[in-house]
């Protein structure tokens, strides 16, 4: 088994270097994983670095989530629903889905993140096919 990091799903999804993108398919199709984590910096680097909007790169992660298999994935499509309707880091967008989805309880001090802990929230989810991870 193999894992993707955050530059493998990159070129994977940009498909700015052809045999790279080309490996990290094969690599899928062999059964390779990513994890939130990762997905986390993937986030980050599409939002700063190639100024990709929230929805693009909300719509980009779901995306690879018909392709990658990834652990707690009802969190991970939940948590690209606050990043897509929030403005809240991406990191903390994870936590509200592992407390609304898992139902986790989460210490945090930051008032933001807490006040929408509280929220109930009505997400709207891609309609995607759901792939079973």
């Amino acid at each position: 088994m193999k894992i993707l990091d955050a530059n493998a799903v990159l070129r994977f999804l940009l498909n700015d270097i052809k045999e790279q993108a080309t490996e990290v398919a094969q690599a899928i199709r062999e059964g390779a994983i990513t994890t939130p984590e990762i997905l986390a910096e993937v986030v980050y680097v599409l939002s700063g670095h190639y100024g990709l909007s929230r929805n693009e790169v909300s719509w980009a992660l779901h995306c690879v989530l018909v392709d990658v298999k990834v652990e707690n994935v009802r969190a991970l499509r939940y948590a690209l629903g606050v990043f897509n309707q929030t403005n809240l880091d991406f990191v903390d967008c994870l936590l509200i889905a592992y407390h609304k989805v898992n139902g986790i309880d989460v210490l945090s001090f930051d008032k933001k993140l807490k006040t929408t802990l509280d929220k109930d929230l009505e997400i709207y989810q891609p309609d995607m096919p759901m792939i079973q991870n």
